[in-house]
């Protein structure tokens, strides 16, 4: 797999309104704000929630394109002759992708999963989580319909939960 990132990220306010609109326009077609749950043995609830922000092409150029217009995330080869662009590092999501779809909005469907999107990394800024977290996250995304299943239901989640005392550590504890 094919990787190519760019670690500088820059305030997406620098990017000109035409270059914006064009994004935002792209990215209502063809980008998705997901929320995954990953089971994870070296977690300490063994639960790791996972946001990402991506857009897949098979044309490379653009994807290389935008993610030099947001300084951030990593473009790679699905192997299938489809390129993925992808944001996952909160810390980016936070300063980069949330301010931007924040100022220049999305026009369709999609500004509702952005939103539930955006709630939940500002969540996910919490450096401990509770099971009551995890609960909320996964009724949160819930609200976003997806055309396939779910990976795991709330049931699943439970019972890869370590214990209902346990604190979950976050990606920032890492």
């Amino acid at each position: 797999m094919q990787t190519i990132s760019r670690k500088d990220p820059k305030s997406s306010f620098n990017i000109s309104k035409d270059k914006a609109f064009y994004i935002v326009g792209f990215v209502d077609g063809e980008g998705s704000f997901n929320i995954s749950f990953k089971i994870r043995k070296d977690y300490a609830c063994g639960i790791q929630i996972y946001p990402s922000f991506n857009i897949s092409q098979k044309e490379k150029d653009i994807l290389i394109w935008i993610r030099n217009q947001f300084g951030c995330g990593t473009i790679r080869n699905r192997g299938d002759g489809v390129y993925y662009y992808e944001v996952h590092s909160r810390e980016e999501l936070r300063e980069v992708i949330i301010p931007f779809f924040k100022k220049y909005k999305l026009k369709t469907k999609k500004i509702l999963a952005f939103e539930i999107f955006s709630e939940i990394v500002l969540l996910l800024n919490s450096p401990r989580l509770k099971w009551q977290d995890i609960e909320h996250v996964y009724h949160l995304r819930e609200k976003v319909i997806v055309g396939r299943k779910r990976k795991y239901s709330l049931e699943d989640l439970r019972g890869f939960w370590k214990s209902p005392e346990t604190i979950c550590q976050t990606d920032r504890d890492i």
